[in-house]
């Protein structure tokens, strides 16, 4: 009798073990399941910042807007085109008047898509335009990338070369047909009349040496950036407010006061010269709204005549 006790005991125990075995077994394959549909880190579903259904707004993020479109009037055609080149494993696209990018023709997740320069201002050499300046553009270290456009002539409009003359400046070649004439690039000819004419006058005044290089150049480029072909460095200093003696009337308010003291001030004076029994004229002259007075006894009342007033 103890012994099938000990027996069936046994097979419990036995029985008992094995339920535990099949119940954590359950429980790790449950876990592994469920575990291999976990995402602890969303995966990127672009594949890199270069995915061509991807807002292009969304990738780039420009520092400051473009400048506005300016130079020969020709040339405004290039607004609103891009053109593109594609060099190993990155696509450049060159907007004139807009901005210079790069993208990394790869599938890595962070492929990278950046700016190379936002449209500022043209570069300017012996009366020609020599290239567009794109800068501010992404930060590379301690500066902004920035880049040159040069402009050649060509059968056909296309983005021909891109290289990287120093770290963070980048220079491309654009070709286009709207720059084979001779003159197609000259600056005078874009500016207005009343700015030719300062320029002739700084020429004007360098040959008579009235004025120095240094300075002729400070006019040319007060002259160029008055045209908007270079981004204004001038400091735009604050108008002082007007003092409040100042003749000066910036109102209708203002003038009415100052009218009015000007009154009180010419009653207190008459009150003056009225305790004082100095007898006097006075005419009103409508043209400037005061009164002249005419005194006939120019010793005050207690004057001992030593003192004669001029």
């Amino acid at each position: 009798m103890a012994s099938e006790r000990s027996t069936m005991h046994s097979l419990y125990s036995r029985i008992s073990n094995l339920i535990r075995l099949l119940i954590i077994c359950a429980s790790l394959f449950i876990n592994h399941g469920f575990a291999g549909k976990m995402k602890i880190v969303e995966e990127p579903n672009t594949f890199g910042l270069n995915n061509p259904f991807m807002a292009q707004g969304n990738r780039l993020q420009p520092r400051v807007t473009p400048s506005p479109v300016s130079g020969p009037a020709h040339l405004h055609r290039l607004a609103g085109k891009c053109f593109s080149l594609t060099e190993a494993t990155y696509k450049y696209e060159l907007c004139p008047f807009h901005n210079v990018t790069q993208h990394e023709q790869s599938f890595r997740w962070n492929a990278y898509s950046g700016i190379l320069g936002i449209w500022q201002e043209w570069e300017i050499a012996n009366n020609t335009f020599t290239g567009m300046w794109m800068r501010d553009g992404d930060a590379c270290g301690t500066r902004n990338r920035e880049t040159k456009v040069i402009l050649v002539c060509s059968t056909s409009s296309k983005l021909a070369q891109v290289s990287e003359p120093s770290t963070c400046v980048y220079s491309l070649t654009l070709e286009t047909p709207l720059v084979c004439h001779p003159h197609s690039l000259l600056v005078y000819p874009t500016l207005n009349e009343k700015l030719q004419t300062e320029w002739d006058e700084a020429e004007q005044a360098r040959y008579e040496g009235l004025i120095t290089e240094q300075g002729y150049n400070n006019l040319l480029r007060d002259v160029f950036e008055d045209a908007g072909l270079l981004k204004s460095t001038k400091v735009k200093a604050k108008i002082p407010e007007v003092a409040a003696d100042s003749e000066k009337h910036d109102s209708l308010q203002k003038c009415t006061q100052d009218y009015q003291n000007q009154r009180e001030e010419i009653e207190r004076l008459r009150t003056l010269l009225t305790q004082h029994n100095i007898p006097f004229d006075s005419e009103p002259n409508e043209a400037k709204g005061t009164v002249n007075s005419t005194v006939k006894d120019q010793r005050l009342r207690g004057d001992n005549g030593l003192i004669d007033l001029q």
